[in-house]
Order: structure tokens, then C-alpha cells, then sequence
């Protein structure tokens, strides 16, 4: 179950006391939360912001891992997932958010050369991702990775990617950037291709946490999706893995 509404008062005392550790923590992102959205009223340009100071502490950080064992583990859980359900070496590849390559690295040696392409909101963190294919030497792979200030794929060609990813993007987005998304990445999308993305599920109402993490019902985004034209289904197996998000994966209609 995912029915916590993390913004209620009530849900955020009862946290503070069973994890009075984390509560000066707590107060400085509040206090850069107001300092940021007061400077940067859009989402994205604030969300770029918050990953600029999060990677300026920790890189692997940024992306959600507090110790480089996690970032390993995450990226792999990806990888095997995606392997295992319809991406082969064949394919082309957006990936949405593609961080410091945390999964990228393993997608970018899998794909034949040039077959990766990813993009993140962050300029920092794309200078890390470029120190991770130089770590892992993945040079003659030619993944390409792009600055994007939002989520309309304007400049990218029209069905051509078989597989499009964003692992814990919608986490951090409000409904209108996702809205923006589903209305534009079919168009980039081969008519088999899928999308595969994570998002913070909850049963009750949904709800953000200093503008930084959103809480989406299934029902919603599944007919969110459906609004722009595509197919979305809940990936069950998925949470078996144990990963605190949850999947779901987005096709275009079969033509009748």
C-alpha cells in the first residue's frame, strides 16, 4: 500500500519523531525550496537548480543514491529489468533524465554504437555523466548525451527510438510536465516501441512534498496517457523488485 499523504502535518510529525536525525536535513531543503521557487517560478528551471546544489554534495546523491553501492545496485536493477522485458542490443534508445548514467552505463555497452541517446535537465550532472563513460571506458560507444530545458523532443526525429526510459522523472514532476511529455513522445516513438517509466504511487490522494516529490495515483496517469493517444498498463512484476517506485509501461496503439 502507498496511501501515506507525506504532505499532511500529521505525517511529518509522527516522521520527526521517529527520526529526529533527519530533521535539520528536512529544514535546509525547506528553506531551498523557498529560496529556489521564489527565484524560479517554472518547475524545470527550479528542479535544475535543486540538482545543482544536490550534486554539488554528492553526485551519486543527485540521483538517488546515498552510497556508490546503491547507485550500482539501482542501475543494474534497471538494466536486467529492461533486458528481460523487450530491449535488445538491435535498439535505439531515449532515455528521460538519464542522470550520471547510474542504468546509462549499462545501456550505452549493451546497444550496438551510437544507439544511446540521453538527456537530462541538469548541466552538472551531464558533466558527471560524461566522467562515467570515460570511467568505464565506453568511449566507442558514442552515446550522446543532450542539455534539454523541457520535455517536447522538438529536435529529435520521428519514430525513431524502440525504447524510451525515464526512471525516476515523474517522481520530481509536477502533472503538466508529464502532460507535456505523453503529448509528445509518441511522435519520437516506432510504432513498437515502448516507454517505460517510474513514478511514487499512492492509493490516497496525490500530493508533492516541496515541490521536489509528487505522489500520482495509477488511474491517473494511465488515463493521462490515454488522452494523448497511447496505451499504459502497471508493471506488477516490477514490485517485486522491491524498488520503492513504481512502473508503468506506455505503447502506441496497434493500427487497425
Amino acid at each position: 500500500m502507498h496511501s501515506k499523504d507525506r504532505s499532511a502535518l500529521t505525517f511529518k510529525i509522527g516522521y520527526a519523531l521517529k527520526h529526529p536525525s533527519r530533521i535539520p536535513g528536512y529544514l535546509q531543503r525547506q528553506t531551498r525550496d523557498v529560496r529556489l521557487r521564489r527565484k524560479f517560478p517554472d518547475h524545470v528551471s527550479y528542479y535544475r537548480e535543486v540538482m545543482r546544489s544536490d550534486a554539488a554534495r554528492n553526485e551519486e546523491g543527485a540521483v538517488g543514491s546515498h552510497t556508490h553501492e546503491s547507485w550500482l545496485e539501482i542501475g543494474q536493477l534497471q538494466f536486467e529489468y529492461a533486458t528481460s522485458h523487450g530491449l535488445k542490443p538491435d535498439m535505439r534508445m531515449l532515455e528521460i533524465g538519464c542522470g550520471n548514467l547510474r542504468a546509462g552505463r549499462l545501456f550505452v555497452d549493451y546497444l550496438e554504437p551510437g544507439s544511446y541517446y540521453g538527456m537530462d535537465i541538469s548541466p552538472d550532472i551531464l558533466f558527471s555523466a560524461q566522467e562515467t563513460i570515460a570511467t568505464f571506458d565506453l568511449k566507442a560507444k558514442l552515446p550522446h548525451l543532450t542539455l534539454v530545458k523541457n520535455l517536447r523532443f522538438e529536435f529529435l526525429p520521428d519514430e525513431h527510438f524502440d525504447f524510451v526510459h525515464a526512471h525516476s522523472v515523474f517522481s520530481h514532476s509536477p502533472v503538466e510536465v508529464i502532460d507535456e511529455c505523453f503529448s509528445r513522445v509518441g511522435r519520437v516513438m516506432t510504432a513498437s516501441g515502448f516507454f517505460d517509466f517510474t513514478f511514487d504511487r499512492t492509493e490516497g490522494a496525490e500530493h508533492q512534498v516541496l515541490h521536489e516529490d509528487f505522489y500520482y495515483r495509477t488511474e491517473t496517469l494511465i488515463a493521462l496517457a490515454a488522452k494523448h493517444g497511447l496505451e499504459a498498463s502497471f508493471a506488477d512484476d516490477w514490485e517485486a523488485t522491491g524498488h520503492a517506485q513504481s512502473k508503468i509501461r506506455v505503447t502506441k496503439p496497434l493500427p487497425e
